[in-house]
C-alpha cells in the first residue's frame, strides 16, 4: 500500500489483491414451487450464479441446484399442457420433463445471455416427444415395471454424470435401493417396447442416415421372446443358478454380445446362445404354465 499527500489531507491507495469477497448468502425459499413466475425468474439468476463457482458434490451444490429444479417445474407443467390429450399418462409427463429440465439446468451457462426458460423448453419438450416415440409398449406390461423403467431411466443419467460411464446394474440397485435382479427385471422389461424404434435412424438431422441402432445391434435376438408376459420375470429370474442369472446381467444389464459373454465366462459364443435358448425356453414354459 502507498500513501500520497493532497494538501492536508493523506489518502491511501490500495493495490488490488487476490481476495475475492465473501459471496452473498443466498436467500432461503421455503417452498420454491410457490414462488410466482416473476420472482422465481430473478431468484434463478442468482441461484445459477451461485451454483457456477460451486463444487459439485457439495451440500451447498445439492442445495442450489434442488431449488434451481423446484424453481422452474411451472415450466414442466407448462410443457405437459401441450400433451393434455394423452391426460391419462399425465404424471409420467411431468416425470419425464422433469428429467429434460434437469438436464437443462446442467447445461446452462449465465455467458450465453439467453433466459432460462427459453433454452429450457426444448430441453423439456424434446425429452417428453422422446419418451412418447420410445415407449410405445408391443406387450403388455404393469405399471410398476413402467415406472421401474422410467426410474432406471433417470438413475442411469445421474449416474452417468457421476461416473463419467455407463453405471452397472449393481451401482443402479444401489443408487435406487432395490435388489439387482429388480434392476435386470426392469431393464428386460424395457425390451418390451416396440421394435420400430430400431429402425429409426441414429443421424436425427434429416440427413439420410448409413446406419440404424439395429444394424449396431447385430443379428435379431430371439432372447426378446421374454417379454411375451414380463409380469412373470421376476419369480422366473429368482429360480436361476447364479451362473444363468450372471449371464442374464451381462447380457440385458450390461448389454454385452454374445461372444463378450463367452469371453467372460471361458467358453464359445454359440455355448452362451445355447445357454441363453435354454434359459428362454424354461422361462417362455414358466410363464404358460402361470398363466
Amino acid at each position: 500500500m502507498s500513501r500520497r499527500r493532497e494538501g492536508n489531507v493523506s489518502t491511501a491507495t490500495t493495490t488490488p489483491t487476490e481476495t475475492t469477497a465473501p459471496a452473498t448468502p443466498l436467500p432461503r425459499v421455503p417452498d420454491p414451487t410457490e414462488v410466482a413466475p416473476q420472482d422465481a425468474k430473478e431468484l434463478s439468476k442468482q441461484f445459477f450464479a451461485r451454483l457456477a463457482v460451486l463444487e459439485e458434490g457439495t451440500e451447498e451444490y445439492q442445495y442450489v441446484r434442488n431449488t434451481l429444479i423446484e424453481l422452474n417445474l411451472s415450466l414442466v407443467k407448462y410443457a405437459a399442457t401441450r400433451f393434455r390429450s394423452r391426460s391419462d399418462q399425465m404424471e409420467d409427463i411431468v416425470q419425464v420433463g422433469t428429467i429434460g429440465l434437469i438436464k437443462a439446468i446442467d447445461r446452462f451457462e449465465l455467458s450465453r445471455e439467453v433466459e432460462f426458460a427459453t433454452f429450457a423448453m426444448p430441453c423439456v419438450i424434446g425429452e417428453i416427444k422422446r419418451f412418447f416415440r420410445d415407449t410405445s409398449w408391443s406387450v403388455h406390461v404393469p405399471r410398476r415395471l413402467q415406472e421401474l423403467r422410467i426410474d432406471i431411466a433417470r438413475a442411469t443419467d445421474e449416474l452417468f454424470q457421476e461416473l463419467d460411464r455407463s453405471p452397472t446394474a449393481a451401482e443402479l440397485a444401489a443408487h435406487l435401493g432395490i435388489g439387482e435382479d429388480e434392476v435386470i427385471e426392469g431393464l428386460v422389461a424395457a425390451n418390451g417396447y416396440t421394435a420400430a424404434s430400431l429402425d429409426m435412424p441414429l443421424d436425427e438431422s434429416g440427413e439420410p442416415a448409413s446406419a440404424t441402432l439395429a444394424d449396431l445391434i447385430g443379428e435379431e435376438d430371439r432372447d426378446m421372446q421374454l417379454t411375451e408376459n414380463i409380469q412373470a420375470l421376476k419369480p422366473l429370474v429368482e429360480q436361476l443358478d447364479d451362473r444363468d442369472k450372471a449371464i442374464l446381467r451381462m447380457r440385458f444389464a450390461e448389454e454385452m454380445t454374445q461372444a463378450e459373454i463367452g469371453e467372460r465366462l471361458g467358453v464359445s459364443q454359440m455355448h452362451v446362445s445355447r445357454l441363453l435358448a435354454r434359459m428362454t425356453k424354461r422361462m417362455r414354459e414358466g410363464m404358460l404354465s402361470e398363466s
